[in-house]
């Protein structure tokens, strides 16, 4: 339905109450959520990763650990809530548009804990550093503190990626842990709201590309990988600015992309390629998994010299 007079939510889904509805292209069930899909995406390009989230002690979080290890991905920081439900999303894929609505329930994730001294036993030498959740006990900020204290007291490198509610939620301290950031992984929005928190600058400039991640990287990331849909991706480098077209693709769901995205970029970084290959490969493992259902399946693997979904 097209509702043009409301500027927040233009184009709805609307459901008849009362109403059933036949699936008519089936349903699909998979392993989600930012940690679990950058994870698979690494382990699958023969990185040693292990993941740190939290699951519901029921049947969906032994399913959610045994889904990890199938896919190489180390669960020794995955933490067992008790009495606690594994967080679940539903999807409605809408292929018209090729675009989703996610309704997310989350029960785990908000009490996960960051237990630097579990961390230091695996010997890790990065940690990706995504949306974070908190509750009473822990807020997300606290345990985002904790994770900077362990990096710089382990001279461990930070990849990260904030999510959209803790940008809104404290911009401040998103720009605290940009300072301590090897590889800032953001797409424009996201930039955008981050850079227009800073002093000093000509508005006029809020849309360019490079002036949005010549700010960030000011702010002390030393590499800016910033991403726009299907106008592809941005990298920027000690001393280079470049851009990747996106591929088109024919599309499934585009539900990962991003954490697709950085998986590939992230996977190149480490292995020591250039910024161009880098962007390369986030593009690449992007347009690989919106041909499928869910953020895991299209992801690429390596294959001898190969690359394959």
């Amino acid at each position: 339905m097209e509702t043009p007079e409301d500027l927040e939510a233009q184009r709805k889904i609307v459901f008849e109450l009362g109403a059933k509805y036949q699936v008519s292209q089936g349903r699909h069930e998979t392993i989600g959520g930012c940690a679990a899909n950058v994870s698979c995406g690494l382990a699958r390009l023969s990185i040693e990763t292990h993941c740190c989230t939290r699951v519901g002690d029921d049947e969906s979080g032994n399913w959610l650990k045994k889904e990890l290890e199938k896919n190489g991905v180390g669960i020794d920081l995955v933490q067992t809530g008790t009495n606690h439900r594994s967080d679940l999303s539903a999807i409605i894929a809408h292929i018209p548009s090729e675009d989703r609505i996610i309704f997310s329930d989350r029960d785990s994730n908000e009490n996960l804990e960051i237990l630097p001294e579990e961390i230091q036993k695996i010997g890790a030498e990065w940690i990706f550093v995504s949306s974070l959740n908190g509750n009473s006990n822990e807020s997300w900020d606290k345990k985002l503190d904790k994770i900077l204290e362990l990096a710089a007291q382990e001279k461990i490198k930070l990849v990260f990626n904030p999510g959209q509610k803790n940008i809104k939620s404290d911009p401040q301290k998103i720009i605290e842990a940009i300072r301590q950031t090897e590889v800032l992984i953001i797409n424009k929005d996201e930039a955008i709201e981050i850079v227009d928190k800073l002093d000093g600058f000509d508005k006029t400039l809020i849309n360019d590309e490079k002036f949005l991640a010549e700010k960030l990287r000011d702010l002390g990331a030393k590499i800016v990988a910033m991403t726009d849909g299907v106008r592809g991706a941005w990298g920027l480098g000690e001393q280079e600015f470049l851009h990747v077209d996106a591929k088109k693709e024919k599309v499934a769901d585009t539900l990962g992309a991003g954490d697709a995205f950085s998986s590939g970029f992230i996977a190149y970084h480490i292995k020591g390629k250039s910024l161009q290959e880098c962007l390369g490969m986030g593009i690449a493992n992007s347009s690989s998994v919106i041909k499928y259902y869910g953020a895991v399946e299209g992801l690429l693997k390596e294959g001898g010299n190969k690359l394959v979904a």
